[in-house]
């Protein structure tokens, strides 16, 4: 299995995952056409993709939805909550025949991949993120949520690549230009995970299995790339010392990019 991020940031998600002839996608908060074009620079064609699941319904994780349905047929797999907010966030009828409910907790087989949802903490309809196997590699993903459970560690846990959120610094948060109440909002338990948070859900998933972690959803104004990825990387080397075991690599997706390839 590998995957590489097409885009990341709250000016839109997107992830691509692929084992075997299995390609999907999850979330699709950048354009058709933009997803088309990160698609074609690694060499894959959205003809390909199998499906798309979704974690919630804000426009940077579904802008490019209903184009991607109409013109590829592409199928989509989210909530109830999420699918109905979906149809709804488009003016023309969406072929309800390719939009696929999931339940938390019960994994979905696409291809070669099994896919499992699991509830996260974020103010949307009804929010998931997922861990997607293939054989006995796992990847697990934690975005847009306000805090991290035993529950949401228990689903991580085992995972050989992280796709998690680092979102914002705290200081910078609470000192820079954002109305108080959207600090607040952004900063409570159904809002982002900080860089420390980030850090520290990271930090209980180590084991001699976990390769890689991406981190993702990197604020523009409350926070920086160097800065999300020497807090986090400073904690995870110092828990890996402890554990005695090799560290991970920390990557970070690019807001607007396509990422490298990496293998799960």
């Amino acid at each position: 299995m590998k995957f590489c991020s097409l885009a990341s940031g709250s000016s839109g998600n997107c992830l691509y995952l692929k084992a075997g002839d299995t390609a999907i996608l999850v979330d699709a908060g950048i354009s058709c056409k933009k997803i088309c074009e990160g698609l074609d620079a690694i060499g894959e064609s959205p003809r390909n993709i199998k499906a798309c699941f979704v974690t919630h319904d804000h426009s940077d994780h579904i802008k490019g939805i209903p184009v991607l349905m109409r013109k590829f047929g592409i199928p989509v797999y989210a909530t109830g909550g999420t699918l109905t907010a979906i149809a709804l966030s488009d003016k023309k009828e969406l072929p309800r025949e390719r939009m696929y409910e999931l339940v938390p907790d019960r994994e979905v087989t696409i291809g070669e991949l099994k896919v499992m949802p699991f509830r996260i903490s974020h103010d949307a309809a009804d929010p998931v993120c997922y861990t997607i196997k293939h054989g006995d590699r796992k990847l697990g993903m934690a975005t847009d949520l306000g805090e991290f459970t035993d529950y949401t560690v228990k689903h991580l846990l085992g995972s050989n690549a992280l796709y998690v959120e680092a979102n914002h610094d705290v200081n910078m948060l609470m000192m820079g230009p954002y109305p108080y109440q959207l600090k607040l909002r952004i900063d409570s338990p159904i809002g982002h995970l900080s860089n420390e948070a980030c850090g520290n859900m990271v930090s209980k998933l180590l084991f001699d299995g976990l390769q890689t972690v991406m981190l993702a959803h990197i604020s523009v104004d409350n926070n920086f790339e160097e800065l999300a990825y020497q807090t986090v990387k400073t904690m995870v080397d110092d828990t890996a010392q402890k554990m005695g075991i090799s560290a991970p690599k920390i990557v970070v997706a690019d807001r607007y990019c396509v990422t490298d390839i990496f293998e799960v």
